[in-house]
């Protein structure tokens, strides 16, 4: 029984950690973008985005000579969340999800949560440190089947970083909402902060590894939380 409720106009959601599995990213995306980088790059070194991403890693390492896709591959050995990076990783999760090599992570009760609040008429959004791109193809190719139908709106760093408050009073007006209307669910306590600060409602998921942080309201399931839509 959900021992947690809340009213709120839209849900925001993270997903690593949240409802998804970390492990999703550093086990099977991550080093597959690192598997085949060299690869896709160089069979669709004639694409337009790719040429682009190639010509803004060059310019984004700013060093004499560099090797693009060495320089990329650093980047992800680092988790660096370059744009150029991001856009090529999406690319190359696109062949990967599409050619059905693996489909987006949600735990079970993450997506009961999400089909009961798209049935409510809930809006639900999604803001997290993959690109737009990448959410949609991880909804689109996810172990519960095609979910992007039941998301209003998807943010990336592109808003501004996760930590920063400021990103969530954008992400609010976006939505039309007054940050107090939107309830933000995540696992990382300093993104809980940031959101806080910018005036929204804040909930803390608490799975694998994480840990609880007496400052927020937890849970460990969706199925401890309730979710009432504001009139």
């Amino acid at each position: 029984m959900p021992h947690l409720t809340f009213q709120a106009a839209v849900v925001l959601l993270d997903i690593e950690g949240t409802i998804g599995s970390k492990t999703f990213l550093t086990q099977v995306l991550a080093p597959y973008a690192r598997n085949h980088l060299r690869t896709y790059i160089a069979q669709h070194a004639d694409l337009p985005a790719v040429a682009q991403a190639l010509q803004d890693t060059v310019a984004l390492a700013d060093t004499p000579n560099v090797d693009a896709v060495d320089t990329l591959l650093q980047w992800i050995a680092e988790d660096r969340k370059a744009p150029p990076l991001k856009k090529l990783q999406g690319l190359v999760w696109q062949k990967g999800f599409e050619g059905g090599d693996f489909q987006g992570h949600l735990y079970a009760d993450a997506v009961a949560a999400l089909q009961h609040w798209h049935a409510e008429g809930l809006p639900l959004a999604i803001y997290s440190s993959g690109s737009v791109q990448a959410q949609h193809l991880y909804f689109a190719h996810s172990v519960a089947g095609n979910l992007r139908p039941w998301f209003h709106s998807h943010f990336d760093t592109d808003s501004g970083a996760k930590v920063e408050a400021a990103s969530y009073l954008r992400i609010a007006q976006a939505l039309g909402q007054a940050p107090a209307e939107v309830l933000f669910a995540s696992d990382s306590v300093a993104e809980l902060q940031a959101a806080q600060i910018a005036g929204l409602q804040v909930v803390h998921v608490v799975r694998e590894d994480t840990a609880p942080d007496a400052r927020f309201a937890s849970v460990q399931s969706f199925v401890e939380l309730q979710v009432q839509r504001l009139p």
